[in-house]
Formats: C-alpha cells, sequence, structure tokens
C-alpha cells in the first residue's frame, strides 16, 4: 500500500516570534502545492494562531506540541482540543518522550488525550520509544508494545486519522540515530500489533513516522525503508535549509 508521508517539524521550546514568523514563511515559500507529502509545522501553543494564518493558502498544516485531556475545566495553563481546532489546529503531538519524561505523563493519560484529539478531529501524533537501557537489555519490543497498548481501546474505525511516531529515547537531540534498519525493525514490529489490534487493513494504512536525529544527512536512507512514513523532527526542523531538505527528501 502506498501511504503518503508526513514530515513533522516539532520546535520544542524555541524561537521568538519574529523568528516563528520567519521561518514559517522560508518554508511555505518553498513547499510547492503539489507535494506529494505532507507538510506540518509544530511552533510553541503562543504562535499557533499566526502560524494557522500565515499557512492558510499553502500546503503546510499547522499542529500543537501537546493537548489536554479534558476540554475544559479548572486546568490552569492547559490548551484543550476543542481550543485547538477553533484556531484551525489539525495536528497535535501526544506523549513526546519529554512529556512522559519531565512532565511525567502515564499512558492512562495519553490514552485520553488521543481520544480528546480524535473528537475534536485533530490527528494524533503518538509518540512511543525505549530508553538505552531497555535497548540493551532486550526489552524494546516489551516497552514499544505497552505503550502502544494505550491506545489499543480505539476502534478501527477512529485509528484511520491516528498517526504514530517511533523516537527512541536515546536517539532524541543525542546525534545517536537509529540506523535504517533499527527503525525498520520496530516499525515493522508496531504495523504488526495494529494488525492484531485492528485488522490488516488498518495495519496497511496506519502511518508510522520515525523520529530522533533525523537530519538531511540521513532522511534519504530512512525514508527507504518500506514502514517508514515520514519522520518528527526536532532540532533540525529550526533550520529551513535543513528542514527543508529534509522535506524533500529523494526517493
Amino acid at each position: 500500500m502506498k501511504r503518503r508521508k508526513i514530515l513533522v517539524g516539532n520546535w520544542k521550546c524555541h524561537k521568538s516570534f519574529d523568528e516563528a514568523i520567519t521561518l514559517i514563511a522560508e518554508i511555505v515559500a518553498n513547499v510547492p502545492l503539489e507535494l506529494d507529502r505532507t507538510v506540518v509545522l509544530c511552533p510553541p501553543f503562543p504562535y499557533l494562531a499566526e502560524a494557522v494564518r500565515r499557512t492558510r493558502e499553502s500546503p503546510v498544516k499547522i499542529g500543537a506540541q501537546n493537548v489536554w485531556q479534558e476540554d475544559s475545566g479548572a486546568f490552569t495553563g492547559e490548551v484543550s482540543a476543542p481550543m485547538l481546532a477553533s484556531l484551525g489546529v489539525e495536528y497535535a503531538i501526544v506523549g513526546h518522550s519529554e512529556r512522559r519524561q519531565f512532565f511525567l505523563e502515564s499512558d492512562e493519560c495519553l490514552a485520553r488525550k488521543v481520544a480528546r484529539a480524535l473528537a475534536w478531529n485533530l490527528t494524533p501524533i503518538f509518540c512511543l520509544g525505549e530508553r538505552w537501557e531497555d535497548r540493551e537489555a532486550g526489552q524494546t519490543l516489551a516497552v514499544v508494545q505497552r505503550q502502544f497498548q494505550a491506545v489499543f481501546a480505539l476502534s478501527a474505525e477512529t485509528t484511520t486519522s491516528l498517526v504514530i511516531a517511533y523516537e527512541p529515547v536515546w536517539a532524541i537531540g543525542t546525534g545517536r540515530n537509529a540506523t535504517p534498519e533499527q527503525a525498520e525493525e520496530v516499525h515493522a514490529i508496531l504495523r504488526g500489533l495494529a494488525m492484531e489490534r485492528w485488522g490488516s487493513a488498518v495495519g496497511e494504512a496506519i502511518r508510522i513516522l520515525y523520529g530522533g536525529s533525523v537530519k538531511a544527512s540521513n532522511i534519504d536512507t530512512l525514508m527507504a525503508m518500506p514502514n517508514l512514513d515520514g519522520a518528527l523532527i526536532g532540532g533540525a526542523s529550526l533550520s529551513a535549509a535543513e528542514f527543508l531538505r529534509i522535506v524533500h527528501f529523494q526517493g
């Protein structure tokens, strides 16, 4: 099955407002309407409304870096799915390893976030991945399977818009990325788990991204793997030239 690739730039906690607008303009100017892949930018929350406005006439989509697990309430500082949807945001990253590590987000919490995103027609990019000590102990499969099971309560119909992002924690921001073969092995496992849970049609259709020190120098070999359907890009997405080279990967 031909799955449309997705390239997602996660800016994390970087860029001033003016820098963000400049970066958006440079990217938008170099992403043609007929591009055969989806480009998503995830700037910090304060810039989302303007980012949506600046990309409205382009193929570039805007995503949030996080989303709250309830629609509304007394949750100071949180941003909910209906708020994001009302701005025109189309994607939301859920369960990034930094959220799991620094904000102690549990599998149960993340399952609720995915459900709220889907309820408001946001495409959740659900992140999972093992630590270095997990890989060294031969626990990669056990860890990603447990994390993936957090969203197994979803129906097959609901998962049509779910995106998975495999991000080995040991490769995020370290300069040490998984080899294409290592990434492909885990992606194939995740696809197999999706098939077991939701059936072969969903398993074949679900898109699984790779994240972890993705850059211009390794994107072509990563995207050559049959089960890698795109990338979640951190540091390299902060440079227009670097990110655009990734967007226009060869193959």
